[in-house]
């Protein structure tokens, strides 16, 4: 059931195996050996997986079929925060930190739009 909950999770997002392998911080080899079922991460592991996909560990394990069943605040990236998660990882930590600042400086602008309708 994991594995099959891994890949269907990781093919939603159009995302290779690699690319989570990454982002968690394990070799590609071992993610593919957990989507084939022939290998079980370790609690660790696996919450790292739940938190990347934004499903609970339950979905992961088959214990449930909604992916938000522990926390309903948790749910899947959308197309556009996943795009935007994988390239600011390709970024120094100077331009993360310009990239945060103009996201900020964006939000700010936005909420002196709301106010102004209102």
């Amino acid at each position: 059931m994991l594995g099959d909950r891994l890949k269907e999770q990781r093919t939603l997002r159009k995302i290779r195996q690699e690319d989570v392998a990454t982002k968690i911080g394990i070799a590609r080899t071992t993610y593919a050996m957990y989507e084939q079922n022939k290998r079980e991460p370790d609690n660790e592991t696996l919450q790292k997986l739940a938190d990347f996909f934004g499903v609970s560990v339950d979905y992961l394990l088959g214990r449930t079929d909604d992916p938000a069943s522990i926390n309903k605040s948790e749910r899947p990236l959308t197309e556009l925060e996943n795009l935007f998660f994988y390239e600011l990882d390709k970024l120094s930590e100077e331009d993360k930190k310009k990239a945060l600042e103009h996201v900020r400086y964006l939000r700010y602008l936005a909420e002196q739009e709301n106010k102004n309708k209102k």
